[in-house]
């Protein structure tokens, strides 16, 4: 069985001064860069000095905002230079792999690129109350356990082999319906695609 264990927040040092620095560079203060992801000042603070750790979605959002990889938050100098095409499905001791909000995850594309990709696993119980909407589009595809997608105040139950593809202003929210949990892949993009517009929601 595939060991779904994430690496804890202080095996990822520096977590919140590269958010702080990737803000400043982005020329963003406190308050416009948590309106962007929406959170509070206060939250977004607390996030840069390491006292809260950030789940999955805030992440995602704040690489938005930077218009920076994931992967350049999570590993900062470790994500430079050339990517290599060839991802391996088995991360090694000590590999890219992390913990945000009770989520494991771990990278499943290159970085650096418009379109990110990762592996997720979603425990049981652990649930992410926070509606999220932002620019772009996802698609999901769950592997193990069942999902609970929620879209509007739609409900979709999500069994293995199921996908999901949606555009991201649309309300969402993602839990798992089983022990231990669920795995997905899962794609997000930075933009909203204009090829979108041709198909339904």
């Amino acid at each position: 069985m595939e060991n779904n264990r994430g690496l804890p927040m202080e095996d990822l040092p520096g977590l919140g001064a590269r958010l702080r620095e990737r803000r400043l560079s982005s020329r963003l203060t406190l308050e416009a860069a948590a309106a962007r992801v929406g959170l509070s000042p206060a939250h977004l603070s607390r996030l840069e000095t390491a006292k809260r750790q950030p789940s999955l979605p805030v992440l995602l959002g704040l690489s938005r905002a930077y218009g920076v990889p994931v992967e350049s938050l999570l590993l900062g100098a470790q994500a430079a230079g050339a990517p290599s095409p060839v991802i391996r499905g088995q991360a090694g001791p000590g590999g890219d792999e992390g913990l945000a909000g009770g989520w494991t995850y771990r990278p499943a594309g290159a970085p650096g690129r418009a379109m990110q990709a990762l592996r997720v696993h979603i425990p049981a119980r652990v649930q992410d109350d926070v509606v999220r909407v932002h620019p772009g589009e996802e698609w999901l595809y769950v592997l193990h356990g069942r999902l609970l997608l929620t879209l509007d105040r739609e409900e979709h139950r999500l069994e293995p082999g199921d996908a999901a593809h949606f555009d991201s202003m649309r309300p969402h929210r993602l839990a798992s319906l089983d022990q231990p949990g669920v795995d997905l892949l899962f794609l997000h993009t930075l933009l909203h695609s204009p090829t979108a517009e041709l198909f339904p929601h």
